[in-house]
């Protein structure tokens, strides 16, 4: 059973990001902050749930917090700024967009920037040890593959909605076959050979 909080904070905001390894599409964040009260024995990392029960979690999470939020950064900014300074951003992005200003935050990993003073803890694997941040987890994740499905219709080729746009041997043979589309992330490895030269 994941732990309710980390500190002894009423309203502890819980965030984590999905689609950091992606070579396409968005980083998305979610930022969360659940009841004292809350308790869900299904509830956990997303990684480790089926698609299926993400999103039965998701409504579960959505009705029962006491606020929560969603934020995309797009591969634009994600190729200006670098990855990791993306998924920081998409984190203080939703956190800002929250109905209420958290007392404390937890972050899944280990690299945050401080958010308008508020006292912070990254964690790490904290999507499997709290339930702020697993919830986090779910609405990133599921809110995420949403907007893949979307754009997969746009360019079928490449099949976001079954890959995500994660880099699966499918998606880079896509790539080698069509090239690249405004989606992709043009700072990242894209393909194996990419940095290779015949000379």
């Amino acid at each position: 059973m994941l732990k309710p909080r980390f500190g002894t904070y009423e309203f502890e905001c819980g965030t984590d990001e999905a689609g950091r390894g992606c070579l396409a599409g968005p980083v998305t964040a979610a930022a969360v902050i659940l009841p004292n009260d809350f308790t869900n024995q299904l509830l956990n990392d997303s990684k480790q749930l089926s698609e299926l029960n993400r999103d039965i979690l998701r409504p579960i999470i959505e009705s029962q917090s006491v606020t929560f939020s969603i934020a995309h950064v797009f591969q634009e900014e994600i190729d200006t700024i670098n990855i990791l300074n993306a998924s920081i951003l998409a984190m203080h992005k939703c956190i800002e967009k929250l109905s209420m200003c958290p007392e404390h935050i937890i972050v899944d990993g280990n690299r945050f920037k401080p958010y308008a003073n508020i006292p912070h803890q990254t964690i790490i694997k904290g999507d499997g040890k709290y339930l702020n941040i697993a919830a986090a987890s779910i609405l990133a994740k599921t809110y995420r593959d949403a907007y893949m499905c979307e754009i997969h219709h746009e360019y079928p080729m490449y099949n976001w909605k079954q890959n995500k746009g994660y880099p699966t041997k499918e998606h880079r043979e896509a790539i080698k076959k069509h090239g690249i589309t405004k989606y992709h992330r043009k700072s990242f490895r894209l393909l194996d050979e990419q940095f290779q030269l015949d000379i």
